[in-house]
């Protein structure tokens, strides 16, 4: 009689209390048509319906239960049932039960001897509680729950083992960790990479590296001020054909690099109310840093982990400007986000002198309306004003442009070279993503700039576009197999005016959670639209460690 009890109770509860099922055994309620009409189950240690195993329990999100006050906060157990005067008596008596956080018992549910073992464990510690506080507790209840407790002797031993871990755990992860208050992450890559044009020209290969570490603290729960250190010394590659341009730059390249340490990011970002959210950067903030750039697989605020190269991660519109300022997230539903925001450059922001500051010097304004329907399918359209009296337009960091070929980039000249130009800038975009298949997600975008010289004469139109082909799980889980061909910023009205397409394939296998390595190839045609330029070739094995 005992087994076909223990049989049913793993039928008839649906919590990780024991409290309940020994409840109803001890009360003796167990009507003659229940019993039978329930099925015969062996009792065998078991995966959940989840599929964990019995060591992943603590994990499952379904195992976050209540306690219960009163039996009525159940909703899915009305006193018609037969096992409800059991529960009430279980909740009354002792306060021996717990119900899921949606306020449900789910009677019906298979539990494990796992489960079984862990709702008895919770049930000693409560009846141990009540006798040391003097309350009376029936003697045939304590008998029952000595009986189950020899039955589940391994289990339970099993138990304490795992809770004695757990806490020797927490207890050397608290005395080692960095702070209590401050998370820290980092990222390290380290790039074998060559460059070639043509027959005789090229480069020889160099090992670079380039090493991010971010702190981020939070206040509130919800908010977030991150800082970034970086460290480098991967400089771009430069060779004929391509004098002081940007094409092909890759995402861990820097303006100069010689690993010396530097603050690469300070920025504070918070909710103001449940459709609000605000981005404040004190310095190097950044348009992806907050603006949905619409390109889930491939690009995104991620260096090391996807595309190669800068142009593959998202639209160059969002690399007209950078710096200190503020930038906002309005949800107008739940599908539609209005985004916008104003950054001052990050070498004019601090300075106090005539013609810098946050409003007399370089600067960069933008909106953006973004519509995603669903996770599948999203589609944004952007705005960019801008003011550049470096000369540079496509310039999100101090140094140098980062996307686009030199006439792109300073169709006037640039400070560098000499020449006083500073372009006015109005630019226009529009980038989507349609995700297929888990397996397969294509993503484009499209751009065109209105450059004007506010020192002289001069205008410019600048375009750009790219159509990106992305394999997420490619050979195993975490791969990542990517493939871009566009053309980055040029200058309609450049001489020569050759088309130069960019075309770039890669692959990350993903060694474990923590190292990835990717080798790719970028292919530069007609280097500065001119086909006279011999095409350009960089290959790169990527090696990403992450913590």
């Amino acid at each position: 009689m005992k087994n076909r009890v223990y049989r049913s109770l793993l039928m008839g509860s649906a919590i990780f209390s024991l409290a309940s099922s020994f409840s109803l055994a001890s009360s003796g309620i167990f009507p003659a048509q229940a019993e039978e009409s329930l099925p015969e189950l062996p009792i065998v240690s078991a995966p959940t319906l989840s599929g964990q195993q019995p060591e992943d329990i603590d994990h499952d999100p379904a195992s976050n239960l209540e306690q219960l006050t009163s039996v009525s906060e159940l909703k899915d157990i009305q006193p018609t049932d037969w096992a409800y005067e059991a529960l009430k008596s279980l909740v009354e008596r002792y306060g021996c039960i717990v119900g899921y956080p949606d306020q449900t018992f789910r009677g019906n549910r298979a539990l494990s001897r796992w489960e079984f073992a862990a709702g008895l464990n919770a049930c000693l510690n409560t009846l141990e509680r009540l006798l040391q506080e003097n309350v009376a507790v029936l003697r045939e209840d304590v008998d029952k729950l000595n009986r189950l407790a020899k039955e589940f002797e391994a289990e339970l031993a099993a138990l304490g083992a795992r809770v004695d871990n757990l806490e020797k755990r927490t207890a050397y992860l608290e005395d080692h960790q960095f702070s209590t208050t401050v998370k820290l992450t980092g990222e390290v890559i380290l790039s074998l990479t060559s460059a070639f044009q043509g027959s005789t020209q090229g480069s020889v290969p160099v090992f670079q590296d380039r090493v991010r570490l971010f702190l981020e603290s939070s206040f509130t729960g919800k908010d977030l001020l991150s800082i970034e250190l970086e460290a480098g010394n991967s400089t771009r590659f430069q060779f004929p054909g391509f004098p002081a341009n940007a094409e092909g730059n890759q995402t861990f390249n820097l303006p100069q690099g010689n690993n010396e340490v530097s603050v690469a990011w300070v920025a504070y970002e918070f909710p103001i109310n449940d459709s609000l959210y605000a981005y404040i950067p004190a310095y190097s903030g950044r348009w992806w840093d907050f603006v949905p750039v619409l390109n889930p697989v491939l690009g995104g605020n991620a260096n090391g982990k996807k595309s190669l190269s800068i142009f593959g991660r998202f639209n160059p519109i969002y690399a007209i400007g950078g710096g200190s300022g503020i930038g906002l997230n309005y949800k107008i539903t739940d599908k539609l986000t209005l985004s916008g925001g104003y950054f001052a450059g990050d070498d004019v922001a601090s300075n106090p002198s005539s013609g810098n500051g946050l409003f007399n010097g370089q600067y960069s304004a933008l909106g953006q309306l973004t519509w995603s329907p669903s996770e599948d399918f999203g589609i944004g359209f952007t705005y960019v004003n801008a003011y550049k009296p470096d000369g540079y337009i496509f310039n999100f960091g101090v140094g140098g442009p980062k996307i686009g070929n030199a006439g792109a980039n300073a169709p006037f000249g640039n400070v560098q070279e000499g020449i006083k130009s500073q372009p006015s800038t109005n630019s226009y975009g529009a980038s989507t993503f349609y995700r297929f298949s888990p397996g397969f997600v294509v993503n484009g975008f499209f751009g065109y700039t209105n450059a004007q010289n506010t020192k002289g004469s001069g205008s410019g139109d600048i375009w750009y576009y790219a159509l990106g082909l992305g394999f997420p799980d490619l050979g195993k889980e975490g791969n990542l197999g990517g493939i871009v061909i566009g053309a980055e910023p040029y200058l309609g009205e450049a001489n020569p005016n050759d088309l130069s397409l960019h075309l770039e394939a890669f692959y990350k296998y993903q060694i474990n959670n923590n190292i990835s390595i990717t080798p790719g190839i970028i292919w530069i045609t007609s280097p500065n639209q001119n086909s006279g330029n011999a095409d350009g070739i960089i290959g790169t094995i990527r090696t990403t460690f992450s913590f």
